[in-house]
């Protein structure tokens, strides 16, 4: 299996997983018998990236202990400063010619086709970012665009004025 020499994975894990209601970090449910983060961390490896991070924080030794692989750049995140930060934590080490493609350690179900073809339409410098259109989109960032439908920024459920929570547009 050749490796993607311009791609990076970044694997967000650090999160509490407050609506859980668990003292488990919210990536090491399991599904189907695999922790949460481990289905992500396969559709990933099925890209090929020659860098595969993980942001870990919360319940960091367990996600350690259970999840294994030699090649998983760990980077943590000590303080809960939001997704930009997370992010921020895995950057150092990444090749400024690199596509990045950031991943959520809770969406087990995400599909390698959908994620190689964001990861096509971001290459040469491009920006891709995968949304989706809910009829209740309660909890979710909202997607914010100007009149030309250039993304402009994403606002949080709880950052979002009234009209902002009318956009149904979300992050997935």
């Amino acid at each position: 299996m050749t490796q993607s020499p311009h791609l990076s994975v970044i694997i967000l894990a650090a999160g509490q997983g407050s609506r859980m209601k668990s003292a488990m970090p919210k990536v090491l449910h399991p599904l189907a018998g695999t922790p949460l983060l481990g289905h992500v961390l396969n559709t990933a490896r099925k890209l090929n990236p020659s860098d595969l991070a993980v942001v870990y924080g919360h319940g960091g030794d367990q996600v350690l202990e259970m999840i294994k692989g030699d090649d998983i750049r760990w980077a943590l995140q000590d303080k809960q400063l939001g997704t930009g930060h997370a992010v921020d934590q895995a950057m150092p080490k990444v090749s400024d010619d690199h596509t990045v493609l950031v991943l959520y350690g809770d969406v087990p179900l995400i599909k390698q086709e959908t994620l190689a073809q964001l990861v096509s339409i971001a290459a040469d410098n491009k920006f891709a970012l995968l949304t989706v259109h809910l009829d209740r989109p309660t909890g979710y960032g909202r997607i914010v665009r100007d009149a030309h439908g250039v993304i402009q920024r994403i606002v949080e459920e709880k950052d979002a004025d009234a009209a902002i929570k009318k956009i149904t547009e979300v992050n997935t």
